[in-house]
C-alpha cells in the first residue's frame, strides 16, 4: 500500500520541542521531495518546510515564521523524513501534514510557485495534531 504516515505530535508547553515523523511506504523518499505543511483552525494551510530530493545539493527551505526552531531532515535508510521543532510557541498549534512528489517542487527555482499550501503533490499523510499550551 502506497502511502505517507506522519507522527509524533502531541500537546507541548510553550519552549517544549517535539519530533515529527513522516514514514513512507510502497515508494523511496529519497527520490522525492518532501514538503511539512500546518493548518490552524479558521486557516490556510501553509508550508512550513521543505526538502529537496537527495541527489540534490540544495539547502531545505523553512518559512521564516519557524527558521531557526524547526530542522527538516531526511533518513533514507528508513524511508522517513523528520521534522524537529523546538522552542514552541502557541502559534505553531496546528494539524501538521507531510507531502511527497517526485517533482523536486523544492528547489531554488520551483518552490516559490509549487510549495504552496494550495499544491498538489503526489502524495499527503493524514496529519498529526500539535498543540502548543500551557
Amino acid at each position: 500500500q502506497v502511502q505517507l504516515v506522519e507522527s509524533g505530535g502531541g500537546l507541548v508547553q510553550p519552549g517544549g520541542s517535539l519530533r515529527l515523523s513522516c514514514a513512507a511506504s510502497g515508494f523511496t523518499l529519497d527520490d522525492h521531495a518532501i514538503g511539512w505543511f500546518r493548518q490552524a483552525p479558521g486557516k490556510e494551510r501553509e508550508g512550513v518546510s521543505c526538502i529537496t530530493i537527495s541527489s540534490s545539493d540544495e539547502s531545505p527551505f523553512y518559512a521564516n515564521s519557524v527558521k531557526g526552531r524547526f530542522t527538516i531532515s531526511r533518513d533514507n535508510a528508513k524511508n522517513t523524513v523528520y521534522l524537529q521543532m523546538n522552542s514552541l510557541k502557541p502559534e505553531d498549534t496546528a494539524v501538521y501534514y507531510c507531502a511527497a512528489d517526485s517533482f523536486d517542487f523544492c528547489s531554488a527555482i520551483t518552490r516559490a510557485a509549487y510549495f504552496t499550501g494550495t499544491s498538489s503533490y503526489d502524495y499527503w499523510g493524514q496529519g498529526t495534531q500539535v498543540t502548543v499550551s500551557s
